[in-house]
């Protein structure tokens, strides 16, 4: 497996723009440009920003909006195991999301009614023990715990309901998860789209915890938290969104509130009982088309960029893509905007199939 340690490449020029082109090969060192956007190849560097990219793919409606309009509604999913909450939204292609852990569906509400906007169908799931989906579920593990593989079996049931196949886009655990859904399920994938992913097995980094201060800030509040501390939880938080959306206070208030119901916070301590082994050994079978989106000032990792770059690696030559920007753990959240632009481009230029007509 290579190695994602290295130099810390969280700061960097700004992004060189190549010109409107689609994402291929780099013939010389076999790797993809670092990212797309809105249909064109743009190298960016570590640290370099977007240039300005709203589109007919930018939307201002928010999924309260959509609620309100009765264009969104929630369904409570019956599965073998336990009842998931979904928000459904749009027509057009499935794209089913799913946040990461100590998170509920809420924070993809400025990615979802976007996907709508271009022409997709989204099913925004809570994942098992979160948000107001069940509590109690029996893991695969034989554990209590909640491991990829538990969250991925998941996935497959609720695409299954709503009709697949779909686009799987998932947030940290359920990075890895999209990953065992492609290798195991690919009947039911189109694509997988992993944003700042725990995909492989991490080693505490202990020079990069001496040398990198947000890593060394997020491993220490991460640390806290996984006593079973909202306080803690909250400040690492604080950590892995370098810069707030608008909304930032409401949504920690609303996400506080959550996680304080009964059995909440049980159900999230769960995720740290399993580790991304059972992803990592799917990494070699994925065989559709994937994006993975790095943050590079993430402070899950001393280097954001090698993380996925190794993940890419890992699979089978051709299927991977790697996309950064400046930002943190929560693009989908903290850059909405340009992750979604990622995500369309990918869908139009890598999945073509999946989309209306």
């Amino acid at each position: 497996m290579p190695s994602a340690k290295g130099r810390d490449r969280s700061q960097g020029s700004r992004g060189r723009f190549i010109g409107r082109q689609m994402c291929r090969r780099n013939s010389r060192d076999n790797r993809w440009p670092t990212a797309c956007v809105a249909g064109s190849a743009i190298i960016l560097d570590p640290g370099g920003v977007l240039p300005s990219t709203r589109s007919s793919h930018g939307a201002s409606l928010t999924c309260r909006d959509l609620r309100r309009d009765g264009a969104l509604v929630t369904e409570f999913v019956e599965l073998s195991g336990g009842r998931i909450a979904c928000d459904v939204l749009g027509e057009g292609p499935l794209v089913l999301l799913a946040h990461g852990i100590g998170d509920h569906r809420q924070a993809y509400r400025d990615v979802a009614p976007r996907l709508v906007a271009a022409g997709y169908r989204v099913v925004n799931m809570d994942i098992r023990g979160h948000g107001e989906s069940s509590l109690d579920w029996v893991s695969e593990t034989g554990r209590a715990a909640i491991s990829r593989t538990d969250v991925a079996r998941d996935m497959v049931e609720v695409i299954k309901h709503f009709g697949g196949p779909a686009v799987v886009v998932g947030h940290s655990i359920s990075g890895g998860a999209a990953t065992i859904v492609a290798a195991t399920a690919p009947e039911s994938v189109a694509g997988i789209v992993e944003i700042n992913p725990f995909t492989l097995v991490q080693k505490f980094d202990v020079p990069g915890f001496f040398r990198v201060r947000r890593y060394r800030q997020g491993m220490l509040r991460l640390g806290l938290a996984a006593t079973g501390s909202l306080r803690w939880w909250l400040r690492y938080l604080d950590v892995a969104y370098p810069s707030k959306p608008a909304d930032y206070a409401t949504y920690m208030a609303e996400l506080a509130a959550t996680l304080r119901e009964p059995g909440r916070m049980a159900e999230f301590m769960k995720t740290g009982k399993s580790t991304p082994a059972d992803a990592q050994a799917q990494l070699p079978n994925v065989g559709c088309p994937a994006l993975v989106i790095m943050g590079t000032s993430d402070p899950d990792f001393v280097d954001p960029t090698a993380e996925g770059e190794a993940v890419i690696s890992a699979m089978p030559p051709g299927v991977g893509q790697l996309a950064t920007m400046a930002g943190g753990h929560y693009l989908h959240s903290e850059k909405p905007e340009a992750t979604n632009e990622l995500i369309v481009s990918f869908l139009e230029t890598q999945v073509p199939e999946h989309r209306i007509g």
